[in-house]
């Protein structure tokens, strides 16, 4: 029997283990939707924005290691959809992009809505064509998918209005070859890293989304090396836990302990990571780097030995080549300056920290109100939250206050925008990671103002019943942007926000709201949220004044904060 361009589309998704598809009906997407709505096992999230879609595809690809698919439909549809999919292109995660167009004869034609897809996606997508017969299916499909799980990005799929109901000649099923290959360097080039290896007196490690696969391998090289082992933000999910080397992280959400192992090392060994702040890397040592992208090697920093590789697959090479270092101390001295920064920043985070007099000084500088500290905040959700938690996180401070209290401990999870750095992403990510995982708890950090861009998919959690819980951190401000601007010496400007009661929103949404304003009801608030079944938005409002002081500040920074500090206080500053 015959198959229509959609239903071969169906088929290769349901053959593919997609289980949501999420998007925005409309015209051009009806055969596929009416496909997917026949289709047991394959169900449609229908968002109230495609961007949203786009980022819960995203998040689910991230969290699964599969095919993340969204849809747009013809023009306005397929351009909202553009955001969502250059954060997963930034994550180098496969995501299936399905874009409705006009029909076939009116292509070209300025017809109404007409966008040239094709065109409007060449930058994110790692592939991308659009299909104008229907004896070109299911190959294009087939190529589009490997691409995208191939390469780790976004392919893009245009479908005309009349091409999707049309018969497809060839009924054979699509066929997918997805497995990677596992590749490490030869022996010559594991030799020249061991040697370099060897001969360093003070070897640091800087440990990468990359190396996740490869917990064991890197904590082995760790030992042998008597390393400290700074990671990156997207590395907490792996090497957090019970971790002897781990120093937190560098670059501006970070510590002090981090920045002094990179700067006081005379090798640094960087571990599947891209890490992109050039001003955070250390000066006048040797770097030895392996990372699965060639092209990646010497990117960021200039490095004496690249190796291009699988880092487990690289590293059970070169383990049997490294000696054991007797000299423990620069392994010791960061992790008791590590230890000496957490202690400091718990004391931030105890409720009973304004009764002190330091708190007492602090209070007077930077919390005159005495409200809530963020600090107090991501560590009582660090509490409270389930062991398996799957956490996301808004681009800003909801991030930097995630980094320093919220621990990646058992089987936690975590992700964001941490490559794109889009606002907004936290909650539809949110979205798409409850609906890969139904059991576990997912939490999302978000911000006020990220929230507020896409609050109407509120309702979207609300109507597939999804029991997240919604965590904001409501300092009436874009902080980070508060914050780069005050570091400069300007005056804070345009960064207030004049928001509503997000709980009493939610609650209308038909969603549990919960309000925290006081300190003293803090703990209670973040219990209750977690304890209570279903969605739930707790509306926390933070101090706006809070400051998180990076791993090296510097005196141009505390000038120009001071200067920025005296323009505010001044009228006309």
């Amino acid at each position: 029997m015959a198959r229509t361009v959609a239903r071969v589309i169906v088929d290769a998704l349901e053959e593919l283990g997609v289980q949501h598809v999420f998007g925005v009906v409309g015209d051009a997407l009806n055969p596929l939707t009416e496909e997917i709505r026949t289709t047991d096992g394959l169900t449609w999230i229908g968002c109230r924005h495609e961007e949203a879609a786009a980022f819960a595809a995203g998040a689910r690809s991230q969290l699964s290691g599969t095919l993340g698919v969204c849809m747009g439909t013809v023009g306005p549809g397929s351009v909202h959809l553009l955001n969502g999919l250059y954060d997963a292109a930034k994550s180098r995660t496969p995501v299936l992009a399905i874009c409705g167009q006009v029909p076939l004869a009116e292509m070209g034609g300025d017809y109404f809505q007409e966008v040239d897809n094709d065109l409007l996606f060449r930058d994110v997508a790692v592939y991308r064509a659009t299909v104008t017969s229907p004896d070109q299916m299911p190959r294009l499909l087939e190529t589009a998918v490997r691409a995208a799980v191939g390469q780790g990005g976004v392919a893009v799929l245009t479908v005309p209005g009349d091409l999707g109901g049309q018969e497809v000649e060839d009924d054979r099923p699509a066929r997918f070859a997805l497995d990677r290959a596992v590749t490490r360097p030869d022996a010559p080039a594991i030799a020249e890293a061991a040697e370099v290896l060897n001969s360093a007196s003070r070897v640091t490690l800087l440990v990468g989304r990359g190396a996740r696969g490869a917990r064991s391998e890197v904590l082995r090289a760790a030992e042998l090396l008597a390393a400290p082992m700074v990671l990156t933000l997207k590395a907490k999910e792996g090497f957090e836990d019970d971790n002897p080397f781990e120093v937190g992280q560098t670059g501006l959400i970070g510590n002090p302990a981090a920045a002094h192992a990179l700067d006081h090392g005379d090798v640094l060994l960087m571990l599947g990571t891209d890490f992109p702040y050039r001003e955070w890397y250390p000066e006048g040592c040797k770097i030895v780097q392996i990372d699965a992208r060639e092209e990646h090697l010497g990117r960021r920093v200039p490095v004496d030995v690249g190796l291009t590789g699988d880092t487990g697959a690289t590293l059970r090479a070169l383990l049997p080549l490294l000696e054991e270092k007797e000299d423990r101390a620069h392994l010791d001295d960061a992790r008791a300056r590590f230890a000496s920064w957490r202690e400091g920043q718990q004391r931030l985070a105890d409720p009973a920290h304004a009764s002190r007099w330091t708190g007492r000084i602090r209070e007077a500088l930077d919390n005159r109100e005495h409200e809530i500290r963020p600090e107090a905040l991501a560590a009582a959700v660090d509490a409270y939250a389930a062991q398996d938690a799957v956490f996301t996180s808004d681009t800003g401070m909801a991030t930097v206050w995630a980094s320093r209290f919220v621990t990646m401990r058992g089987d936690r999870r975590l992700i964001g925008s941490y490559n794109l750095g889009s606002m907004a992403n936290a909650m539809p990510q949110a979205l798409g990671a409850q609906l890969w995982a139904p059991e576990r708890q997912v939490v999302a950090l978000c911000g006020d103002g990220g929230l507020s861009m896409l609050l109407g998919d509120l309702m979207t959690i609300k109507t597939y019943g999804l029991p997240v819980k919604l965590v904001v951190f409501d300092n009436r401000r874009l902080g980070m942007v508060k914050l780069e601007q005050e570091e400069t010496g300007l005056p804070e400007f345009g960064t207030d926000l004049d928001n509503p009661d997000f709980a009493a929103v939610a609650t209308a949404l038909g969603l549990t709201g919960i309000r925290v304003t006081d300190p003293a009801d803090l703990h209670d608030g973040v219990r209750r949220a977690f304890q209570t079944p279903g969605p739930v938005l707790l509306d926390v409002l933070t101090n706006p004044e809070e400051v998180a002081v990076p791993g090296k500040p510097t005196a141009k920074q505390g000038w120009g904060f001071a200067v920025a500090k005296v323009k505010e206080f001044l009228p006309n500053g």
